[in-house]
């Protein structure tokens, strides 16, 4: 019995083949993305992007956004 020695390129290749088959490209993408190592600072990030809110102002607009919910309704 002889087998062949695949490349690692070559079995990344089908199981990501395969799993966009099985799953779909999204689910896969979102798998794959688990295993990607992020360089940067979240918190510095986050906090660039939204401020430091205080808990009574982020129930505030999660309030408020309940409601323009419920308005749409």
């Amino acid at each position: 019995m002889s087998t062949t020695v695949r490349t690692i390129e070559e079995i990344t290749e089908e199981a990501i083949r395969l799993l966009s088959r099985e799953m779909g490209v999204a689910d896969t993408m979102r798998f794959l993305g688990q295993f990607i190592t992020r360089s940067g600072d979240y918190t510095r990030d986050r906090k660039a992007l939204l401020g430091d809110p205080s808990v009574e102002e982020l129930f505030a607009e999660a309030r408020r956004k309940e409601a323009l919910r419920d308005d749409a309704r």
